[in-house]
């Protein structure tokens, strides 16, 4: 099977090869060391820094590679397929520096841009709370204006790169009386006085990455920390941001199956049961040819959402589409595909193990399925 995306050019062919080699240098041979101590080495931000992988679609400008999101996706799919689950680069990249590039000051977007870039700062975004999870207009941590600072109380939890991250844009409800209206986005940083953190959690799967509790204990920031021209804007700013990262999860979810259809056709031709190949059985054949079908169709869809992203048409209940779908069938393949390993594709040495505990996941975050189906069916 070879697909040829309509969106990758020669100089992203070019990209895929320098990032394949960066993460068969840096990444692929510390998965152990990062499973084992929940998080990335933190020179791995500078050394992705120094090749210029953070911050690929800002604004040279900014510090930027002034490229576009297809310069994105081309480092998640090679992450996923790299089988790649500890590193939270395509949240710093496709998210939090998006956030500061649409709705930062020129002088938040001069202060933290650059760095993001370089590798010296690593973003996060801290919208989910210990009872919110998709019900972000009911979240409870507050930030009250007080003077030229914000006072912020709450705490979050299930936040990527938490552990390390120099600046996390949260979530805050700037007036409480309101639901949507009320909410903010404010921009704290790391060593701020009342910020604290939290465990790194402990998850059934992305075990190398510092999924982490974050708490804030009347922390003050400046009022230039709000992100965005007024308060009460949070709620319009995350649904304009989130599509991105639905489709920054559909990409990997596709990338993930290519991967492991490519892993188990090797397999199975390669290990023999009742003197023949493994391949050889039709069971085994009718099942990979489904799998090789379903990841053809959502290839097919993918690269249909990232043609219409790049041209600014895709809208969200297409990509809503694509973020349930790709999740949803990524772990039927891999299922698929674990089976016909055995036993040994139950051992975490072998990566179709950690591929399909790494990928449930993907049917939970940045908003569960089931909200995918709400936002569908609203469009109908």
């Amino acid at each position: 099977m070879t697909h040829t995306s309509p969106w990758v050019t020669p100089d992203l062919e070019a990209l895929r090869g320098l990032i394949k080699s960066f993460l068969d240098k840096h990444v692929i041979p510390n998965t152990e060391k990062y499973t084992s101590q929940h998080h990335v080495d933190r020179d791995l931000w500078n050394q992705a820094g120094e090749l210029g992988l953070l911050c690929m679609s800002i604004p040279e400008e900014y510090g930027g590679g002034g490229g576009t999101f297809a310069h994105e996706a081309v480092l998640i799919e090679e992450q996923a397929r790299a089988g790649d689950s500890s590193w939270g680069v395509s949240l710093h990249n496709g998210i939090v520096a998006h956030y500061l590039l649409e709705y930062g000051s020129d002088e938040q977007r001069q202060r933290w841009l650059p760095k993001m870039a370089t590798g010296e700062v690593v973003g996060a975004i801290a919208m989910t709370e210990p009872g919110t999870g998709s019900d972000l207009q009911n979240i409870s941590t507050k930030a009250i204006r007080d003077g030229d600072e914000y006072v912020i109380d709450g705490s979050k939890t299930f936040i990527t790169n938490g552990s390390q991250a120099d600046l996390i844009i949260v979530v805050a409800k700037t007036d409480t009386s309101k639901g949507a209206d009320g909410i903010s986005l404010i921009l704290v940083e790391g060593d701020r006085q009342g910020f604290r953190r939290g465990r790194i959690l402990d998850k059934i799967g992305q075990r190398g990455q510092d999924t982490s509790e974050l708490f804030f204990d009347s922390v003050r920031v400046p009022a230039a920390n709000l992100l965005g021209t007024d308060e009460g804007l949070g709620f319009v700013q995350l649904m304009q941001q989130l599509p991105q990262e639905r489709l920054i999860i559909a990409v990997a979810s596709v990338a993930g199956m290519e991967s492991a259809v490519a892993q188990t056709l090797a397999y199975t031709k390669e290990r023999t049961a009742f003197g023949r190949p493994i391949f050889g059985f039709q069971n085994t054949k009718f099942k990979l040819a489904e799998a090789a079908t379903e990841t053809t169709i959502a290839r097919v869809f993918i690269d249909d959402c990232i043609r219409k992203h790049l041209a600014g048409e895709l809208d969200i209940p297409t990509v809503a589409m694509a973020k349930w779908w790709t999740s949803d069938r990524a772990m039927t393949v891999l299922d698929d595909c674990m089976q016909l390993f055995g036993g040994y594709g139950y051992m975490s040495e072998y990566p179709i193990g950690r591929m399909w505990a790494d990928g449930r996941v993907q049917k939970i975050y940045a908003g569960t399925n089931e909200i995918m189906k709400e936002i569908i069916a609203r469009s109908l």
